[in-house]
């Protein structure tokens, strides 16, 4: 992945993800564990079901230390099972 996230963003910062998966209860959970691993603190996801109930799109603001955080954190939600999108 390549991005331009360092010509965008001013180190440290605070970065907002959205995931999008298939819905179930523990889907918030799982998003905090994928990010305890790259950068450890507390967090208060939100979550969000589709219309249909289909999906959930969980939230969750991190502070990120480098545009290769990003692109990790990027890669590593979206290997979670049933992740559609990560925005």
């Amino acid at each position: 992945m390549d991005t331009k996230f360092d010509e965008y963003l001013e180190f440290p910062c605070d970065f907002t993800y959205k995931v999008v998966a298939e819905a179930r209860d523990n889907l918030a959970d799982e998003v905090v564990a994928v990010v305890q691993q790259h950068v450890p603190a507390d967090y208060a996801p939100t979550t969000r079901p589709s219309s249909k109930g289909t999906y959930h799109s969980v939230s969750i603001r991190v502070r990120v230390e480098s545009k290769e955080q990003i692109e990790a954190l990027y890669n590593r939600l979206a290997s979670i099972d049933g992740v559609r999108r990560v925005l």
